[in-house]
């Protein structure tokens, strides 16, 4: 049911007898491996000599801390970043799998029959088998890749020992010109699974050089990378989970970034470019790998993005109209200028969030309450290395609402411009329902509230200026009336502009 899951969510655990503490020791037996030999590499290549960074910073006591030492290219013989073709070349924030392969090879799924889609451990090579590879690398599955039957749409579930075979989902069918065109802009906009290939190599391999600095640490792909909502376009997000226990994110958080930005500027600088540490509420290491042609941002311990990737992978994959009317709002906002946190406006994961909320009070709703549902798969509590596993039981969603894509578009600007109450309620996609404000301070004087479902916060709160709130439900109240009467989805967004931009 969840493609890539056992791979891409879940990094790589080294042995019992490696493990000095307890930390995420108690994995099932039955995973299967991961994309990339991980375990050949970790054994091969675990250096411990900068093991007193991590147990200084475990123990709590940052003045312990040695010095960082860069030390000198490990990536095979240190030899540049290669590919099959000709070199890397960076030219401004463009990737390059965006300006490398041929329009017609980018197209090609839309004349062909084949579609991407993956099994576990079995991936879809890039196009004219175009993949970079880091030298020295150990061979893997991801180099000998072939491609697999398409099955329309599938989703396949975990290949763990306890799932069946794949089984067999299919899109919407669009029985109008709305409907068409939001399905059409999903199939040329929604991430490959040669995207998220690229993604996870980049995760495999820092991992391992962040290994040498924080031996127990593990880094997880989250975010829209993973949870069935990403686009040809989506940055990565990564979480690198150095203890069990909460990190101060004012002071230990900032600390280990720092390390993890001087890593990135000299061990791996033919790797990584322009590594910058943003000190926000989440601090993060903002940085470009060379390789994968990515933007990345990697925060630590912030342990809440692990969970909420595979809640709302869930969501994403029990019903199909989910993604096709989430990536139309996501492209939709962003052509608006209203989907950017950084400037004040919505950042996508609270889009996603108003999406779900909207599918979950329709007067027949289109989605449930998953965590009211199914409290022990998305238990906030939960250990960590079984969070993948949780969604893998919950079966498709039947709701009776048979909407159209195109009417649930309209309906859902109809709602945020007239219906919902943004001075009195909170979205909640916990509870399936507007619920009125707490009075915390994390609420109170609020523009918008979009509750995160596992700690509770406002995943709005960069909505702090009211110019920027009254232009966003301008937005919205302009698009709903447009939509409604012309019914035509270039009206409110250049389809052909925003499909040759994925």
């Amino acid at each position: 049911m969840f493609p890539n899951s056992s791979n891409l969510g879940r990094p790589p655990f080294p042995p019992k007898h490696q493990q000095p503490s307890n930390f995420f020791n108690k994995l099932p037996l039955n995973i299967p491996p991961t994309l990339l030999s991980h375990q050949q590499i970790i054994d091969a290549q675990f250096n411990f000599q900068n093991a007193a960074l991590s147990r200084a910073l475990l123990s709590g006591n940052l003045a312990t801390l040695p010095a960082v030492t860069p030390q000198p290219l490990t990536y095979g013989n240190g030899s540049p970043v290669h590919t099959s073709a000709a070199p890397t070349s960076f030219r401004g924030r463009k990737r390059l799998s965006e300006q490398n392969v041929p329009y017609g090879v980018k197209r090609q799924r839309f004349h062909s029959p084949h579609r991407e889609t993956t099994v576990v451990n079995q991936t879809v090579p890039l196009p004219e088998e175009r993949r970079y590879s880091f030298p020295g690398s150990i061979p893997s599955q991801l180099f000998h890749a072939r491609y697999v039957p398409d099955l329309t749409g599938c989703v396949p579930p975990l290949r763990d020992a306890s799932f069946s075979d794949p089984v067999e989902t299919t899109l919407p069918v669009a029985k109008d010109k709305l409907s068409q065109q939001v399905l059409e802009l999903f199939q040329a906009c929604q991430q490959q699974t040669s995207d998220l290939n690229r993604k996870e190599l980049c995760r495999t391999e820092l991992q391992r050089e962040i290994q040498r600095i924080f031996p127990q640490s593990r880094l997880f792909l989250v975010g829209s990378s993973l949870n069935g909502f990403g686009t040809r376009s989506s940055d990565g997000d990564l979480c690198l989970v150095v203890k069990e226990e909460p990190v101060n994110q004012k002071t230990e958080a900032r600390h280990i970034l720092s390390l993890v930005q001087k890593l990135f500027s000299t061990k791996l600088s033919s790797y990584i470019e322009r590594p910058q540490l943003i000190r926000a509420k989440v601090p993060i290491v903002k940085f470009r790998d060379k390789v994968s042609c990515v933007e990345f941002d990697l925060n630590v311990n912030n342990v809440v993005g692990i969970r909420n990737t595979f809640l709302l992978r869930t969501y994403a994959y029990i019903e199909n109209r989910v993604r096709p009317l989430v990536l139309v709002v996501k492209k939709w906002a962003s052509f608006h200028d209203i989907n950017d946190a950084s400037r004040g406006t919505l950042s996508s994961y609270s889009l996603v969030l108003m999406v779900l909320h909207y599918l979950q009070t329709l007067p027949e709703p289109i989605l449930p309450s998953l965590q009211k549902n199914y409290p022990d798969s998305f238990d906030p509590t939960m250990q960590l290395h079984l969070v993948h596993q949780a969604p893998c039981t919950i079966p498709p969603y039947l709701s009776k609402n048979g909407s159209s894509l195109g009417d649930l578009l309209i309906g859902f600007f109809k709602y945020y411009a007239t219906e919902f109450d943004w001075s009195h309620q909170m979205i909640s996609v916990r509870e399936a329902k507007a619920i009125p404000r707490p009075d915390g301070i994390e609420w109170r004087n609020k523009f918008i509230c979009v509750e995160e479902p596992f700690d509770g916060t406002n995943t709005a709160r960069a909505v702090h200026e009211k110019q920027k709130f009254d232009i966003i439900k301008d937005e919205f109240m302009k698009s709903w009336q447009i939509l409604r009467d012309k019914k035509d989805l270039n009206c409110i967004l250049p389809l052909r502009t925003t499909i040759q931009k994925r």
